[in-house]
């Protein structure tokens, strides 16, 4: 599996298939994901204007199981 930009924005949900938040910037083979995005948020991540600061919470690839066109799936 390789992460690129255009997963900034997808849901992130967990085994069960909760939603846990969503990825705001892809960098390298981790993701950064807000747990609480705002509409604003979710907006500037769409277009490619996201970021990782003290609000996001990095997973590496290790801890994906997969990506589809809308959500990336953790393995736990």
């Amino acid at each position: 599996m390789k992460l690129s930009d255009k997963d900034e924005g997808k849901r992130v949900v967990n085994k069960a298939g909760k939603k846990v938040g969503m990825v705001s910037k892809v960098q390298g083979n981790r993701v950064h994901v807000d747990p609480d995005p705002g509409i604003t948020d979710t907006i500037k991540s769409k277009l490619g204007w996201g970021d990782a600061d003290e609000d996001t919470y990095p997973i590496d690839e290790s801890d994906i199981d997969s990506v589809d066109d809308d959500e990336v799936h953790l393995n736990r």
